[in-house]
């Protein structure tokens, strides 16, 4: 690359990892639509991108037994984050599902407060009232009077957001471990995780041609790989504050790619919750 333009990349890779990140949900739809469902579907594109992880993992065995616990923790939380962020995005409303997750900050404040003891500024206590009060406007239930989650796919949402919160608290408090280490471990704790449901359940196999079973892992070994590595690259190459701001063009990829390939409707009042989830986030990358 230029070194004229070398300067721009960190941005470019961010705002194209975001970008692949809020329409992910389109491709994963295409192969559910083919019989390929849930956690089959969740495990199939994740071994594809821990096929390409791996061998770098490997290369390095004195790391794995070295900050093994960290990686353990990694990979469950990690894996956590993504298989209830797929199977949200495969059953709910789009826009809803990437709004809820991005609660994130919230827990990250609260859970970093916890357990890595950082104090808790008048901005960071302002960014959890504000996002509480954008989660109480989505979340309202005029049949219950509370707010309250509307289905499986908002708890999946939360859950996926609380998780991420968890992985980053881990990631954050371990900078001696390498990116491809923590990757590699995130995507290990899918495929694990995923078998283990499957095998505890006795999920059943879906019925799918070869041709869609390559198409999953192919979307797993160069899709999920790619987005995961522009966002590393784009986050280890700028400041957190300035990373966390441009990564929400997530839910403007979101919004633009749900109007177009899409028939969901997002209400009035979701937009009006969502907006302050948004601004809690913002705030939240300036603490």
């Amino acid at each position: 690359m230029s070194p004229r333009f070398q300067p721009f990349s960190p941005v470019l890779a961010l705002l194209l990892g975001a970008a692949l990140w809020g329409v992910s949900w389109y491709p994963l739809r295409l192969l559910e639509a083919r019989g390929f469902f849930g956690v089959w579907l969740t495990l199939a594109v994740y071994l594809g991108a821990l096929l390409v992880g791996l061998p770098a993992l490997l290369r390095h065995p004195a790391e794995l037994r070295r900050h093994w616990n960290t990686l353990l923790g990694i990979a469950v939380s990690g894996g956590c984050t993504n298989i209830a962020f797929v199977l949200a995005i495969l059953d709910g409303n789009i826009m809803r599902v990437l709004l809820l997750f991005y609660l994130s900050p919230l827990w990250a404040v609260v859970l970093g407060w916890i357990v890595l003891g950082e104090r808790v500024s008048r901005l960071a206590m302002l960014t959890l009232l504000v996002a509480m009060t954008g989660a109480f406007i989505m979340l309202w239930s005029p049949t219950l009077g509370t707010p309250w989650p509307a289905g499986h796919a908002d708890w999946l949402a939360i859950g996926a957001g609380f998780a991420f919160a968890v992985s980053n608290v881990i990631i954050r408090g371990t900078p001696q471990v390498s990116i491809v280490a923590k990757v590699t471990s995130t995507w290990f704790g899918v495929v694990a995780l995923t078998a283990g449901l499957i095998f505890s359940f006795g999920v059943p196999a879906p019925s799918v041609t070869l041709p869609v079973t390559l198409a999953a892992l192919l979307l797993g070994a160069a899709g999920i790989a790619c987005m995961t590595v522009l966002v590393q690259y784009g986050v280890s190459h700028m400041a957190i504050r300035r990373s966390a701001v441009i990564l929400l063009f997530e839910l403007v990829a979101g919004a633009v790619s749900q109007q177009l390939l899409s028939n969901e409707v997002v209400t009035l009042t979701e937009w009006a919750g969502g907006a302050l989830i948004v601004l809690a986030a913002y705030l939240s990358a300036r603490v």
